[in-house]
């Protein structure tokens, strides 16, 4: 008994030792980036990214064109269309567009109309009889029978779903239909076309919004086809490493601050530092911001108001203390006491 007093006597220094060395590193010594800006900055940025999806989605309703008149129906295969010639009743025909896009016409034959409007195609009716037959032709197309086709817009959208086609319409109309962007909608949408040669293989456009709309480049706004399929990606990842159980990238939830990205990892590690908590962020042009979290505090509202986007890093920083003393092992054997130490397991990033 007398041995195990006098090694515990030998063992209070350099506990001392480990204590002092703990406070001359800092409480939390777990490395990250040095913050360079501060919580109100970013918060100031979110709320810009907001007022930036607002006037995204007025722009988009802005430019949506009227209700599709009759005249605006665009002629598809499949389609029986009721054709009148007011000068001459005999060439009155009922027929069906063929899956070349073709109809044929009394005294004219095969005429190609898939793709044109209907006053496109009572235009090209009239021209062709006026070239042999009629001195001033007066051509009505009706269309009883819509074959037509879809478009199917996806992803994030206030509405998604499938819509008629029936008339021409641009990829800004088109996200109009649907709704418009929702706040977690990416820079980045995705128009899906099926190719004429190879069906199974279909060409797909990527479309920077910002182009679009903040910079102006209106060749971007693509005209919609019909079977194309219009998505919009969220928003994207999170990453979050350091002292969190399940280091790692996670898909963005709508509306998920830095303590739920943290959630979705895991939680804090045995040895988190939960008052030194940094935010990466990339502000474009190459430039990233860090920003020093302290989620300790339940009273820090800010804090908890910062959302994360997409390519945000969290890093949580180890206690150095805790570090210490969650390694430090002491063992008694035959009256001698002795310490030693074992560096706590940290996750590997997946």
């Amino acid at each position: 008994m007398l041995a195990a007093v006098k090694g515990a006597k030998r063992l209070i220094p350099m506990l001392i030792l480990v204590s002092l060395l703990a406070a001359a590193h800092g409480c939390a010594g777990g490395g990250g980036p040095t913050a360079t800006t501060q919580v109100g900055a970013l918060l100031e940025s979110q709320s810009t990214r907001s007022r930036e999806v607002s006037e995204m989605n007025a722009k988009l309703f802005s430019s949506v064109s009227t209700a599709p008149e009759f005249n605006d129906y665009i002629i598809s295969e499949g389609d029986l269309l009721e054709i009148t010639i007011y000068e001459a009743e005999d060439l009155k025909t009922s027929t069906r567009v063929s899956a070349r896009g073709f109809v044929t016409l009394p005294l004219i034959g095969s005429v190609e109309l898939k793709g044109l409007s209907t006053r496109e195609a009572e235009q090209k009716i009239e021209d062709l009889y006026r070239a042999n037959y009629i001195h001033d032709p007066h051509a009505n197309l009706f269309v009883k029978e819509q074959y037509g086709g879809k478009i199917t817009v996806l992803g994030a959208v206030k509405t998604p779903g499938t819509y008629d086609y029936l008339t021409r319409r641009k990829l800004m109309d088109v996200l109009a239909l649907a709704g418009g962007l929702t706040p977690e909608a990416g820079k980045m949408v995705h128009l899906r076309r099926a190719a004429m040669e190879q069906p199974e293989r279909p060409e797909t456009y990527l479309v920077d919004m910002d182009q679009l709309i903040k910079e102006g480049h209106a060749e971007l706004n693509l005209e919609v086809q019909k079977g194309d399929v219009v998505f919009v990606p969220n928003a994207g990842v999170v990453y979050v490493d350091g002292a969190v159980r399940k280091p790692g990238s996670y898909p963005i939830k709508q509306s998920m601050s830095v303590r739920e990205a943290i959630v979705q990892a895991g939680g804090f590690g045995e040895i988190a530092s939960e008052d030194h908590v940094k935010l990466i962020r990339d502000t474009g042009a190459e430039k990233r911001e860090v920003v020093e979290l302290s989620l300790a505090d339940k009273t820090a509202d800010d804090h908890d108001k910062l959302v994360v986007q997409d390519g945000d890093i969290i890093f949580v920083e180890s206690n150095l203390t805790e570090k210490l003393i969650y390694g430090l092992r002491f063992n008694a054997l035959f009256g001698l006491v002795g310490f030693g130490y074992q560096p706590p397991y940290t996750p590997q990033t997946r």
